[in-house]
């Protein structure tokens, strides 16, 4: 696929990279020429313009690529004006990132497909990590809903799947649960892996290494890890 990124930032930096690294077409812009610079041999194109200036913005092929990502975060007016432009110019697909409440609410009034988030998203990531002391990974569905998948925790052991009653209590569903094997390969090395348990008994018990697949309102998953 091809990608406009315009903000070589911190962030736009790494996405850039990123996307390039996995066989994706990448243009960049950005006004600073150092930041260009660390990363023009690493994509296919890099431009130094003032991406707020209509008449530099046209340099880019908007409407030849698959998305166009707008990765300013720190210039609030910038980020507004290039989203407001590239919507004029009738642009498809549009994704943009926002560092703030008021932020997101803005580009929100533009019904851009994605609003981007990443420091929300990290830093919900780590309380998570800090909080409630296992790994997760999230999906966010939209502002309110989310698939959380995460290691059970040390008080879920031994108990039966019927009593765990996270919908009753939390109003979470669970909606799948990996449960570890240990299989041996080809060479007689003993692995583990994880596998979907399509269909468990409600007196099956949860073991230490099970991993559990839950969907509901973040707010909700917040009061299962203070009950925890």
């Amino acid at each position: 696929m091809k990608y406009i990124i315009i903000g070589l930032g911190n962030y736009g930096h790494v996405l850039a990279e990123e996307l390039s690294t996995l066989g994706h077409e990448v243009i960049g812009a950005d006004l600073d020429e150092g930041r260009v610079d660390s990363i023009k041999d690493k994509i296919a194109t890099a431009f130094v313009i003032d991406a707020t200036d209509e008449q530099s913005l046209s340099v880019l092929p908007l409407n030849s690529v698959d998305m166009v990502i707008v990765a300013i975060g720190e210039n609030f007016g910038a980020s507004i004006r290039v989203v407001a432009m590239l919507k004029q110019k009738q642009v498809k697909h549009i994704y943009a990132r926002a560092i703030d409440g008021v932020h997101k609410a803005v580009l929100e009034a533009f019904g851009l497909e994605k609003i981007l988030t990443p420091e929300e998203d990290a830093a919900r990531s780590l309380v998570q990590l800090l909080d409630f002391g296992t790994k997760m990974e999230t999906f966010r569905v939209d502002s309110e809903y989310y698939v959380v998948k995460f290691n059970v925790p040390e008080k879920f052991v031994g108990y039966f799947v019927n009593e765990l009653n996270l919908d009753e209590e939390f109003n979470l569903k669970l909606i799948g649960l990996k449960r570890s094997n240990t299989i041996k390969n080809c060479l007689g090395i003993s692995l583990v892996e994880h596998k979907v348990v399509n269909e468990l008994p409600e007196d099956a018990k949860i073991r230490p290494d099970d991993v559990l697949v839950c969907y509901g309102k973040y707010s909700d998953f917040q009061k299962l890890w203070k009950a925890l």
